[in-house]
C-alpha cells in the first residue's frame, strides 16, 4: 500500500502542519483525525489497514490530516473568541493548502469529507459550509453543536457566542438556511451520519437528521448497537460508508 508523509509550514495557521497520504488514486478522503488527535492516529489504530483492498485496488486515495484542536477548542487558556478564529484559520488551512494538494496529487473530481468523533464535526462543518467542494460527507459518533454540553463533553466556546460561532456549529447555521442555491448544493451532496445508539452525541445527530429532513435535504442516518464510539466500530463504519456502492 502506497503511503506518502507530507510536512510543510502553514501560511494559514504559521506553523509546521503534517499528514499522511494512502493510496495512488480514485476519490480522494480528506479524513479528520477524533478529539485532539493526530494526523496518524488512523493508521496506528488500524483505521486505515480496513480499507487496504480499496485503496491498493485505486478506489479510495486517503489524506490523513492534521488537527489544531488543542489550540482551538480545546484550548481552554484562551479566550473563546481566540478558539473560533484558530478553528477559522485551521479551515482555511484545509481548504487553500490541502485540498490543493490533494488536487495536485489526484485528478477525480470525486472529494469525500469524513471523521470519527470531534473529526465528525469537523469534517461535516467543512462539507456544509463549502458542499461545492465534496461529493459525500461522512460523519462517525459526531456532535454538531459544540455549544451545547452533552454528558461529560462540555461547552467548547464556555457560552460565547457570535456570528463565527453561529456559522461554525451546523444544527445552528442550518437550521436558519433559506437560500435555495446552497441547499441545492447540499442535496447534491451524499450526506451519511453514523452513531451509536448509546452514544452522548445521538440527539446531536437527530437534530441534524431533522434539520436535513425539513430543508428536505437528502441524507442517511445510521444507528449502530451499544456506544459505538471506538476505532474497533470506526474500522467497521469506513469500510461501509466510504466506499460509492455502501
Amino acid at each position: 500500500m502506497k503511503r506518502e508523509y507530507h510536512k510543510w509550514y502553514s501560511h494559514n495557521l504559521e506553523e509546521e502542519m503534517e499528514l499522511l497520504v494512502f493510496g495512488f488514486a480514485g476519490e480522494k478522503v480528506l479524513f479528520f483525525p477524533p478529539r485532539m488527535g493526530r494526523f496518524f492516529d488512523y493508521e496506528n489504530w488500524n483505521v486505515i489497514a480496513a480499507l487496504k483492498e480499496e485503496i491498493i485496488n485505486g478506489e479510495l486515495q486517503i489524506f490523513c490530516v492534521d488537527s489544531v484542536d488543542l489550540e482551538s477548542f480545546y484550548n481552554s487558556f484562551k479566550h473563546p473568541g481566540y478558539r473560533i478564529y484558530r478553528h477559522i484559520q485551521y479551515e482555511n488551512y484545509v481548504l487553500e493548502e490541502v485540498l490543493p494538494l490533494a488536487n495536485s496529487i489526484n485528478s477525480n473530481k470525486n472529494v469525500i469529507s469524513a471523521g470519527c468523533s470531534l473529526g465528525a464535526y469537523h469534517a461535516v462543518n467543512i462539507a456544509m459550509r463549502h458542499p461545492h467542494l465534496f461529493s459525500r460527507v461522512v460523519g462517525m459518533s459526531g456532535r454538531y453543536d459544540l455549544t451545547k454540553s452533552s454528558g461529560y463533553f462540555e461547552d467548547l466556546l464556555s457560552g460565547f457566542h457570535n456570528d463565527f460561532v453561529y456559522f461554525n456549529m451546523p444544527n445552528q447555521f442550518l437550521k436558519n438556511l433559506n437560500d435555495p442555491v446552497l441547499i441545492q448544493k447540499l442535496c447534491n451532496m451524499d450526506i451519511i451520519l453514523a452513531i451509536g445508539k448509546e452514544d452522548t452525541f445521538l440527539d446531536s445527530n437527530y437534530e441534524l437528521s431533522n434539520i436535513f429532513n425539513e430543508k428536505g435535504i437528502p441524507h442517511q442516518l445510521f444507528e449502530w448497537d451499544g456506544e459505538a464510539h471506538k476505532a474497533y466500530y470506526w474500522r467497521k463504519m469506513v469500510k461501509i460508508y466510504l466506499k460509492s456502492n455502501y
